[in-house]
């Protein structure tokens, strides 16, 4: 394959692939600006490796390289930052201040508000449609811990839900 065929066929990807892959980025790291840079990131190292990859299956190995990129950038800043500060600090990138207020922002907070695992299963599974077999092969576990994790990230969810209505009421 040419260096102009090759650079043809990951442009054409990345052209289709990028609203799909925003979307998860954004999920997972709940702020829009990370996520851009998360993907972008994610698509330079993706170039490198483009005429290995682009035969199988292109957008599995990103969906892996955003997850995996997540949560090394969530073990930098933890690294970086005393742990009540990274947290602190996570809310502060995740919620804008002036941000104007989405019809389904409860369902944002509450998918922020669970522990990474838990928030990349719920993206991986209900956002992306993967079964539960390609989640735990994306974040490198077992089915076992895909079950329980969404088990437990799906009860956080209701009762989150269940909260934010109540408040409303």
């Amino acid at each position: 394959m040419s260096r102009s065929t090759r650079d043809a066929d990951y442009a054409a990807f990345v052209r289709a692939a990028w609203p799909r892959h925003l979307r998860t980025a954004t999920l997972l790291t709940g702020d829009p600006h990370r996520a851009e840079e998360l993907l972008q990131d994610c698509l330079v190292k993706l170039y490198v490796c483009w005429p290995r990859v682009s035969t199988a299956d292109p957008h599995a190995y990103l969906r892996r390289m955003l997850a995996n990129g997540h949560v090394s950038w969530w073990r930098r800043i933890r690294r970086e930052v005393l742990s009540a500060d990274a947290f602190e600090a996570a809310d502060r990138i995740a919620e804008p201040t002036g941000a104007p207020r989405e019809p389904d922002d409860e369902l944002r907070r509450a998918l922020l508000a669970l522990p990474y695992r838990q928030r990349a299963v719920v993206v991986l599974r209900h956002i992306e449609d993967l079964s539960e077999k390609e989640t735990a092969a994306v974040l490198g576990c077992t089915v076992g811990s895909v079950k329980s994790q969404n088990f437990r990230a799906m009860a956080r969810l209701r009762e989150a839900l269940r909260e934010y209505q109540e408040a409303a009421l």
